[in-house]
């Protein structure tokens, strides 16, 4: 059983490609979304066990987005419900040579409110082997990064793996006045970091949380250096020497439609970095995506893909899993929405060399 904590939200965008000027007033897409929660999904979807704990207010509203997750097969029976608010992301898509922007309004959630104590960790974690975390809930406020150090304690202390995304959002790390978003979130996560076993990245998040910079690389003008990605990924195993892997995401913006994707899996215990997708030459090359649905939860699908196949027989090994992580996520650009909806037998089509998208009839 693997246990996600964090917040989920409610997710509202507009239609397709269009702005909320467009189309308010007016109707618009309402879903849910969160980091771990999206973990959790993928994971239930390709048939592993998951439970969720989050905090949520006792309202119509989070009784719907429950009674989803349920539908993913979730366990949400340890979710705290209390005083607050349902948090909230707005979402307009771009395309093209326009960004996709993202506001958040979480301010006051239950998440940012409850306290460690509240959420009854320790019977959460009965029969847990894994716990998923990211630097997503530490950063929306105290609470939130004392509740995921408590529950990251509580599971090494119980044998419990964890993996933990760096997730750095520079919007959020605002709660203490007078510190920077970068160093507060490098005084939090370097508190978590001792207790992880696989530190998840994109190509950008070892330099914003840790300092640690990959040379050649522009993510802003989406310029990615893979190779030096070995190096950072050997940094962070040397800075915290219970990282027994480092799983990095390359993504290569050449526009909001059109992205090169492929990720690493550095093995520290081997000394050897793994990349994905390979040609026919072993040669790392990335997957061309050229007509984006939506790239939200394209790093969440990574994480998935990858604690499924390093814990499965037939991806257990770093080449293939991080070979089965990048084809997940490749796939996930395909579909609206946080949640990755594709089937195993698509993943193990990607990931086996079927590019094609030809009609499976």
């Amino acid at each position: 059983m693997i246990l996600g904590f964090g917040e989920i939200m409610m997710r509202v965008a507009p239609s397709g490609f269009a702005r909320f000027r467009q189309c308010l007033p007016g109707s618009v897409d309402v879903t849910f979304g969160g980091g771990e929660a999206n973990v959790c999904g993928s994971l239930a979807l390709l048939g592993r066990p998951a439970r969720y704990v989050t905090a949520l207010p006792d309202h119509a509203m989070a009784d719907a987005l429950i009674g989803w997750q349920r539908s993913l097969g979730i366990d949400t029976s340890h979710i705290l419900r209390r005083e607050g608010r349902l948090g909230v992301y707005y979402l307009e898509t771009g395309a093209n040579q326009r960004s996709s922007t993202v506001v958040y309004d979480r301010a006051g959630s239950s998440v940012a409110l409850a306290g460690p104590e509240e959420y009854g960790f320790d019977a959460a974690l009965e029969g847990v082997t894994r716990v998923h975390v990211t630097g997503i809930t530490p950063a929306i406020s105290e609470n939130g990064f004392l509740s995921t150090l408590e529950l990251v304690k509580k599971a090494s202390q119980r044998g419990a793996k964890v993996s933990c995304d760096l997730n750095f959002r520079k919007k959020l790390w605002r709660w203490r006045e007078g510190t920077s978003s970068k160093d507060l979130a490098n005084q939090c996560m370097t508190q978590i970091l001792p207790m992880v076993d696989l530190v998840i990245g994109n190509e950008a998040d070892a330099e914003d949380v840790l300092g640690i910079r990959a040379e050649g690389t522009a993510v802003e003008q989406g310029r990615i250096q893979a190779e030096a990605y070995t190096e950072v990924a050997g940094k962070i195993c040397e800075r915290f020497g219970n990282v027994s892997l480092v799983a990095i995401t390359l993504r290569e913006s050449v526009s909001a439609s059109h992205n090169n994707w492929g990720g690493m899996l550095f093995d520290a215990k081997a000394n050897r970095a793994h990349f994905a997708p390979l040609n026919d030459r072993g040669e790392y090359q990335p997957y061309q995506i050229r007509d984006i649905v939506d790239r939200v939860g394209g790093g969440d699908s990574f994480a998935a893909g990858l604690l499924y196949a390093l814990d499965s027989d037939e991806y257990g090994r770093p080449a293939d899993a991080i070979r089965f992580a990048v084809a997940a996520s490749c796939l996930k650009h395909s579909l609206p929405g946080d949640m990755n909806y594709v089937t195993l037998s698509e993943i193990k089509a990607l990931a086996g060399g079927q590019a094609s998208g030809r009609v499976q009839r």
